[in-house]
């Protein structure tokens, strides 16, 4: 069994996006990390406000391709409050470890679902502290677009993935329904900065928010990036008009 990696991984690149800023990557995680600690009481509320309980519906959806009655572990990274994980465990899986670099995130999780046989590791996406093909289902929620280098992160996901097993990742995209990137856009500006000011009272946090997603790479370009990292089958599922999108990918 390959021996587990650090925990502190040197940023492959010298800077890093912040939102619309950009930073030193070596300063990303922290910050991050920071304001996920500021938000974590409120995040789960946040998600229902935010998207008016469809986040939900995405969820369920994202959990189903998982196929989790197999029996097969579940690796949730970037999973915050563990809302994944107990989806899995909900559908018939037998065991999940979630991931996260933010302990308030996972203190809000374990007490959450303290009653589900969750384990929680406090450790970043692109250092995971996993031996080599050690899960069957890896997925990210919502997760990829705050982590400082990308690549790094699909490099560790194909890397702790057996063979055969199943990338799955849930992140907000690009609208591509004629007349909708425009409406999202209006929403987004004006908003979620303001629910997150009147709810979380952490207005830049929901700011940064919104510029992540628009920083994050389209549909198609994170599909070549699986591809560079070395997953096969590869495709793509839109979701709400491409608000949203689910990329799935196998180790072969």
């Amino acid at each position: 069994m390959a021996k587990p990696k650090t925990q502190n991984p040197k940023p492959a690149n010298r800077y890093a996006d912040f939102g619309y800023q950009k930073i030193s990557a070596a300063e990303k995680p922290a910050r991050v990390r920071d304001l996920f600690t500021g938000v974590a009481a409120n995040y789960d509320v946040m998600n229902d406000l935010m998207s008016g309980g469809v986040h939900r519906l995405w969820k369920d959806y994202f959990v189903g391709l998982l196929n989790p009655a197999d029996g097969r572990p579940l690796l949730d990274v970037a999973g915050g409050t563990g809302d994944i994980a107990a989806r899995f465990l909900a559908n018939g899986g037998k065991s999940a470890t979630v991931v996260d670099p933010t302990a308030a995130m996972m203190d809000v999780g374990r007490k959450k679902h303290a009653r589900l046989p969750i384990t929680w590791i406090c450790a970043p996406a692109e250092s995971l502290p996993l031996p080599d093909r050690s899960f069957a289902h890896y997925t990210i929620s919502f997760g990829l677009r705050n982590v400082t280098d990308i690549k790094s992160a699909l490099a560790e996901a194909y890397r702790v993935l057996d063979i055969g097993g199943q990338f799955l990742c849930l992140e907000f995209s690009r609208p591509e329904l004629p007349g909708l990137a425009r409406i999202y856009d209006i929403y987004s500006d004006r908003i979620l900065p303001w629910l997150g000011e009147m709810v979380a009272n952490d207005r830049p946090a929901y700011q940064y928010l919104v510029e992540s997603i628009r920083r994050f790479p389209p549909q198609s370009q994170l599909a070549d990036m699986m591809a560079d990292a070395g997953f096969s089958c590869i495709r793509y599922i839109n979701l709400s008009g491409g608000i949203c999108a689910i990329h799935q990918g196998f180790r072969l």
